[in-house]
């Protein structure tokens, strides 16, 4: 999905010799998206990267369904979620469906000495609290507050942070992750009317090739089930690669707003899609400017969608009670609004500092064993005036 990016040394020519200082060949990885036939890189490696020394018993991480079917808005509190030491078992899977799974983290600390891949899903982190760097085969990602790091499948990475206090909120897509295709030209470029153009758009950097030999443990999830595969070389041994499948962060502070004289709807604010879902950012902007404009939002019948609402920041002018980090799902089959008295209050008012991520998925969600440990119950009640 971004851009055509290079890092590192590479040969002239694709699929052909590439020779070390000492005569050897580097060994060439072709990292491709919907088989060969989609978006792909070309890394090059001081050694094969398939060379598996031994494996660990498996363990099922798979999400324990508390329910299946419902229809009545939920809350999360989201930061009830207790912090944990490794970061693989902080994340806490809250909300899913066979689109993608939500999940909520606290970690104090990063992978480690071990290294990650899901091989199942795309990622989307995004960084609620705290700082440090995603490091990975084709570089590193230093991130911070409200940064967005897009992972493809497959990609194979370290986190490091650089304080204990760091909570994040995760997206699992079991489908590509990519731009809005309205946002696109024929040739794959950000256009004018887009929200955030290529500038905004943060690559690897910094590539360190780690030609080393020893005993390297990657834990690999897939279809549920996460494997100790250990291998005798380092799989950050790349000395350069190129192509337009790569990870890379975008920060919702970069997200420009797009207003207008009456409401717009909430795909004015989407970030990113999938045929399954779509990502919105609610970010700091004017209000609508019509002399009888009403800035809070209509009310909406969810038809064929569960809406999601991640409270990130400042105050959401449609609800009462916001805390940070607080979760709200709106599943399709019964409308939602605005609090009783925000539309009111919302009139006159010339801009909002809110601060929110949404995820709209057009599969309905079920709610985890964990969810429900976080769940403020009263919250459907929260329109009775």
């Amino acid at each position: 999905m971004p851009h055509y990016h290079q890092l590192g040394k590479i040969p002239h020519k694709r699929h052909t010799q590439f020779r070390k200082p000492d005569g050897g060949l580097y060994s060439e990885q072709l990292f491709s998206t919907e088989g060969f036939s989609n978006d792909y890189a070309l890394l090059y490696h001081c050694h094969p990267p398939t060379q598996i020394i031994k494996t660990e018993p498996q363990v099922d991480v798979s999400p324990k369904i508390a329910e299946e079917k419902m229809l009545k808005h939920r809350c999360l509190e989201g930061f009830q979620i207790k912090p944990a030491n490794d970061y693989l078992e902080s994340r806490i899977p809250v909300l899913v469906n066979n689109d993608c799974h939500i999940v909520l983290a606290a970690p104090k600390q990063g992978t480690g000495k071990y290294f990650y891949k899901n091989a199942d899903a795309d990622e989307m982190i995004f960084v609620h609290e705290g700082s440090g760097v995603v490091k990975t085969q084709y570089g590193q990602l230093p991130f911070s507050y409200g940064d967005y790091i897009v992972l493809p499948r497959g990609t194979i990475y370290q986190i490091e942070f650089k304080e204990e206090a760091n909570r994040l909120f995760i997206v699992e897509s079991f489908k590509p992750i990519r731009y809005p295709k309205r946002y696109m030209s024929h040739y794959g470029q950000l256009m004018e009317h887009s929200p955030y153009c290529e500038r905004d758009i943060r690559a690897p950097q910094d590539l360190q090739t780690l030609d080393e030999k020893g005993d390297f443990l990657i834990r690999a999830k897939k279809q549920g089930i996460l494997y100790g595969l250990h291998y005798g070389t380092h799989p950050f041994d790349v000395i350069g690669w190129d192509g337009c499948c790569y990870p890379f962060i975008f920060s919702i502070h970069d997200f420009e707003p797009i207003t207008g004289r009456v409401h717009l709807p909430p795909p004015t604010h989407q970030t990113f899609e999938t045929d399954a879902f779509v990502v919105c950012s609610f970010v700091p902007r004017l209000y609508d400017y019509h002399p009888q404009a009403i800035p809070a939002p209509y009310n909406h019948s969810n038809i064929d969608s569960d809406e999601v609402l991640y409270y990130v920041d400042g105050n959401f002018m449609s609800r009462k009670n916001v805390t940070r980090g607080m979760i709200t799902l709106h599943p399709a089959g019964i409308p939602h609004g605005p609090h009783p008295g925000a539309v009111e209050k919302s009139i006159g008012a010339k801009e909002t500092r809110e601060l929110a991520v949404m995820v709209d998925t057009f599969r309905p969600l079920m709610l985890t064993e964990q969810a429900l440990a976080i769940e403020n119950d009263k919250y459907i009640m929260s329109w009775a005036e």
